[in-house]
């Protein structure tokens, strides 16, 4: 499982920046009534309010039309007010983070370096729209695969694996945050994760809906699928 992070350096000092002070503000209550009760009940309260809320986003179907193995820039295209979506969660100040299945890696059909230089371009194109994604993880393998492509792992969907590990890098609550993608996969990770699941009828969701459980909601695509969040 690999990550490309792009979450702005002065959001993360800013964040440790307040817990740092937070701390302090413990630490003076327990010395001012020695009451470590007290004092472990707000360092509880700063932990939860460190954990951040996010929205994790399938990649194919989701922020841009299906297209088998995509990997080229030329075709490339945005599902139809995506860009527009990423912003209102930006605007939110909820993290966003891709997570995508791209087997295409394992078989052989493009390289990692394919998928990551893909990933940049989106993100400029985004930028232009005043969006941003703060962190791309994607798995390359698959049991079909060549090489150490074909090794088991536990981040391809439907297992958590990324979700996993976006989680214990950016102190995410994945209790308050949501899994939005068009595939039963998406759903089936974002459950495993603990998250609340969002199914978009792009991509293969319109086929894909009648498999989804009640848990789920069901939304025609990204643009209303978030509006449903915020």
């Amino acid at each position: 499982m690999l990550l490309c992070m792009n979450y702005p350096l002065n959001q993360q000092v800013n964040y440790y920046e307040t817990i740092v002070s937070k701390l302090e503000i413990i630490i003076c209550a327990f010395q001012a009534d020695n009451n470590f009760v007290n004092a472990l009940i707000l360092f509880i309260r700063v932990l939860e309010e460190a954990m951040k809320r996010a929205v994790f986003l399938d990649r194919d179907g989701t922020i841009n039309i299906e297209k088998e193995y995509l990997y080229q820039i030329k075709d490339f295209e945005f599902v139809p007010g995506a860009p527009e979506a990423i912003r209102l969660l930006n605007q939110a100040g909820i993290m966003v983070v891709v997570v995508t299945n791209q087997s295409g890696v394992a078989r052989g059909y493009y390289t990692e370096d394919d998928v990551e230089n893909l990933h940049r371009h989106i993100a400029r194109e985004l930028e232009r729209s005043g969006a941003h994604v703060d962190a791309w993880l994607y798995c390359p393998h698959h049991p079909d695969g060549r090489g150490s492509y074909a090794l088991p792992c536990n981040c391809r969907k439907p297992l958590p694996g990324m979700l996993h590990d976006a989680a214990s890098r950016y102190d995410i609550d994945m209790d308050n945050s949501t899994m939005i993608g068009d595939k039963l996969a998406d759903i089936e990770a974002g459950l495993a994760a603990g998250c609340r699941t969002v199914l978009v009828r792009s991509g293969y969701g319109a086929a894909e809906e009648q498999h989804v459980g009640p848990r789920t909601d069901v939304c025609d695509d990204l643009l209303s699928a978030v509006k449903l969040l915020v």
